[in-house]
């Protein structure tokens, strides 16, 4: 349904993880017996939540521990660890930049080359701990680094932007064929991300195993204040989960994975994701509160230093505890923040299903909104 802003234009209305809530069913099951596994491609994990490809979130350090707790660590091949051989005293220096020099400097400082001896230094650490490997570029990159990503043995590929389409169009550079490239490679590729059904069925076409669902929603992220451009989380996780339907039929069972990423702060949103048709989580802000973590209780993305147009920020999300205990607890917090995948465990047992996919048909409720009765939405069988 479309809502009349003004003459001439129209516009539909969307929800974000805010404005809907799950519903519990006649059932309900003793959360021990619920499963949270996730796979793609040939590799599965314990739990369906990749850490998003930040210099805050992911280092090799933290990408081996993630996948030791059974998740998937994305490493950015553009950050600090393939700049620099010694990315501690610049790692301190962002985290103590004061507020008005923090985009500058992180300019100067993120100019530095990326060196391709680094990339394969930073896989290989990553593959000798015996985790799945997974490193991102952007798609401006990916076309120039992608070979020795390869050669250095990474198991899943992403190429990650704040959008990514299947059509780049350019006068000056020649754009990355996705479907030529995606076809070439011996590795699945994650691409995204997309937020709606028509840009996420091109991705899909492409032959990408997953696709990464989300445009400027995370923490960290001012694309709506800069470029004026936003997707409402829940409505563009619906709508891709959609495509994938859909693309399944038209490729004659070819099953592409959708992945959340952005906008997930809580457990809470990711319980509302994987209910709106997510078969994983990309997890950024909720990582970077690890102690762990590279930022130290910092969080920043790409967009936070981007040469001609920032459109992020360094961000202070505090710690709140390990990642084993922000993962899987104990929690010795109420608000969503600690134990997100027994949160997530918990959800599912109280609506009564056992795993992922089941999970993603469970019922969902739009708040009452601007005098509007409460809606019901049942996942399409």
């Amino acid at each position: 349904m479309e809502t009349e802003i003004g003459r001439g234009k129209r516009a539909r209305r969307a929800y974000a993880f805010d404005d809907i809530a799950v519903v519990p069913s006649r059932r309900t099951r003793d959360p021990r017996d619920v499963s949270t596994t996730w796979s793609i491609d040939a590799y599965q994990f314990d739990i369906p939540v990749l850490a998003a490809p930040m210099d805050s979130v992911v280092s090799p350090a933290t990408a081996i521990a993630i996948g030791r707790l059974g998740g998937l660590g994305v490493l950015n091949l553009e950050g600090l660890w393939t700049r620099y051989a010694e990315p501690e005293s610049v790692l301190a220096e962002i985290r103590d930049l004061p507020h008005e020099r923090a985009v500058r400097r992180m300019q100067e400082i993120y100019a530095e080359p990326i060196k391709a001896e680094l990339i394969t230094e930073r896989i290989a650490e990553i593959r000798a701990a015996g985790v799945t490997v997974a490193a991102a570029l952007s798609p401006q990159r990916t076309q120039e680094f992608y070979s020795t990503v390869v050669k250095a043995g990474v198991d899943l590929f992403v190429i990650r932007g704040t959008t990514v389409s299947a059509e780049h169009v350019s006068a000056q550079d020649e754009a990355l064929n996705l479907k030529e490239f995606i076809y070439e490679l011996d590795v699945p590729v994650i691409v995204g991300g997309a937020a709606t059904y028509r840009a996420a069925t091109h991705l899909m076409r492409t032959g990408a195993a997953g696709v990464l669902v989300g445009f400027g929603g995370g923490a960290a992220s001012t694309t709506r204040a800069t470029l004026g451009i936003h997707a409402p989380m829940a409505t563009a996780v619906v709508d891709v989960a959609e495509a994938r339907r859909d693309y399944l039929d038209e490729s004659g069972g070819r099953y592409v994975h959708v992945i959340a990423d952005g906008g997930l702060g809580t457990s809470g949103d990711i319980v509302k994701a994987i209910a709106c048709g997510a078969d994983a989580v990309m997890l950024g802000a909720a990582l970077a509160r690890a102690t762990e973590a590279p930022g130290a209780g910092w969080h920043w993305g790409g967009e936070a230093h981007h040469a001609e147009l920032p459109r992020g920020e360094r961000v202070r999300v505090g710690q709140v505890g390990t990642l084993e205990a922000i993962l899987n607890g104990p929690a010795h917090a109420s608000d969503g923040t600690v134990n997100l995948i027994g949160a997530l465990r918990r959800s599912m047992a109280t609506t009564g299903y056992s795993d992922i996919k089941e999970f993603q048909k469970v019922e969902v409720v739009v708040a009452p909104y601007s005098g509007d009765s409460t809606a019901v939405i049942r996942s399409a069988e």
